[in-house]
């Protein structure tokens, strides 16, 4: 039976996980609160905590906000400024190989090398998303009809993807073979990047806001409707032709996160009442780890071994699932 072990978050949280296994809790308010045990709670923005993401080894989480200030905070609880840009409002991030930090405001992305080194990528329309690719310093821009890929290191001409329309969030499949963006109207839009054959995925209620590859990236888990849309990228033509699965339907809520396990072919689903439910891809079948809240879940993660999810919600409701 899980168990919850409650989390005085009490802002809202930006992002949730764990580092050499000790749970973490992005708050909106600035803080990063580490529960190990005991909560301590790191200041690492003087208001406003906008993005954060993990760098790739684990080691540290980084953090961007409304100061301008791009933060790596240690599981010790140091934290190290990496790069400012005064009077700048810093929402998007992505870590890369070898330290690698990305983040952008307006028309300008840039890439923090873990050298300190600073390179400038300026884009013709404001930037959506970034997000490195699985090998090699390769950048995903995406931003209005369609995405840049950019070689960080080389000087070669960026490879430009098009499609219509308002392209805010970004990610790589696993395998590097695909491209995905989270549109401002309710859909994905997807490259195959042998052929930049397009692919789009239509059918949500609203907009997709939280995306997970499962452990082998055969599907991409995805909100935005009343169950989890799991679109397969298996065999050479993706999601092209198949039915998504739908996992953890409800009449009465529709999915606001997921993330998938680390090891097994199972997704944490967070609704926008506050329920988390775990399902199975195999079989659909569910397991209920919270009742429903006071606000939607904004952020879930498993521990390393796939035994815990850490949760948090729109309000700072916030917790740890314990599964053994």
């Amino acid at each position: 039976m899980p168990t919850i072990a409650a989390v005085e978050a009490g802002s809202f949280v930006v992002k949730t996980g764990f580092l050499n296994d000790v749970p973490y809790f992005a708050l909106g308010d600035g803080r990063v609160a580490f529960v190990d045990g005991a909560q301590t709670d790191i200041q690492a923005h003087k208001s406003g905590l906008l993005a954060a993401t993990e760098l790739l080894d684990g080691s540290a989480l980084v953090t961007s906000g409304d100061d301008g200030l791009i933060q790596k905070v240690s599981g010790d609880g140091a934290v190290e400024t990496l790069s400012e840009r005064p009077r700048k409002w810093i929402d998007i991030l992505a870590c890369g190989p070898s330290g690698a930090v990305a983040f952008a405001s307006g028309r300008t992305a840039w890439v923090r090398l873990s050298n300190g080194e600073e390179k400038e990528f300026a884009q013709d329309r404001a930037v959506g998303g970034l997000s490195f690719a699985p090998k090699g310093m390769r950048l995903a821009v995406s931003h209005y009809d369609g995405s840049t890929l950019l070689w960080v290191n080389t000087s070669g001409t960026p490879q430009k993807l098009e499609w219509k329309g308002a392209h805010l969030g970004v990610c790589f499949s696993p395998d590097g073979k695909y491209l995905v963006t989270a549109m401002q109207e309710n859909a994905l839009h997807g490259w195959r990047l042998t052929d930049a054959q397009d692919m789009r995925m239509t059918g949500y209620p609203t907009k997709v806001k939280s995306w997970s590859w499962s452990v082998k990236g055969r599907y991409l888990a995805t909100s935005g409707a009343n169950a989890a849309i799991c679109w397969p990228f298996f065999g050479k033509t993706g999601p092209m032709g198949q039915n998504p699965l739908q996992l953890g339907t409800r009449g009465d809520s529709l999915v606001s996160c997921v993330a998938c396990h680390p090891k097994e072919d199972v997704l944490a689903i967070g609704y926008q009442d506050g329920m988390v439910m775990m399902c199975r891809f195999e079989d659909n079948a569910e397991v209920l780890l919270r009742r429903p809240g006071r606000s939607p879940i904004s952020a879930l993660a498993w521990d390393k071994d796939g035994l815990r999810v850490s949760f948090g919600a729109e309000d700072g409701e916030a917790g740890i699932i314990s599964l053994q």
